[in-house]
């Protein structure tokens, strides 16, 4: 099992936001973009970074996940997250992608596929 899995979500969370601040973007679009992503709403997301959750436990007891996460393309750390085959790392390449796209100044309407 892979080290990413045990990852606490309220360790990383601020890693995402100094990336995504430090190009001018916002928490409330870091966590559209979790939203999006995983069903969590602003409460849920809250919660979580008050929590211990691991991604392994983010990810199985995420709400709703996006049906068109699947349009999500790309390279993270070199791998393309379409050709990710375990289930798991790929919905946390595919945050990272995301969080990837919203640093990199990309438009929502863009990064959130619609």
């Amino acid at each position: 099992m892979s080290k990413v899995y045990k990852m606490k979500f309220a360790a990383v969370y601020p890693l995402y936001m100094q990336k995504v601040e430090r190009k001018g973007r916002t928490q409330a679009e870091l966590n559209e973009v979790i939203k999006w992503l995983t069903g969590y709403d602003e409460q849920e997301i809250q919660a979580l970074l008050a929590s211990d959750v691991d991604f392994e436990q983010f990810f199985a007891e995420a709400p709703q996940m996006n049906p068109n996460a699947v349009r999500i393309t790309g390279a993270i750390c070199g791998v393309r997250v379409e050709e990710i085959a375990d289930p798991l790392m790929q919905k946390i390449r595919w945050l990272d992608k995301l969080v990837d796209e919203l640093a990199k100044g990309r438009a929502m309407e863009k990064i959130l596929r619609e």
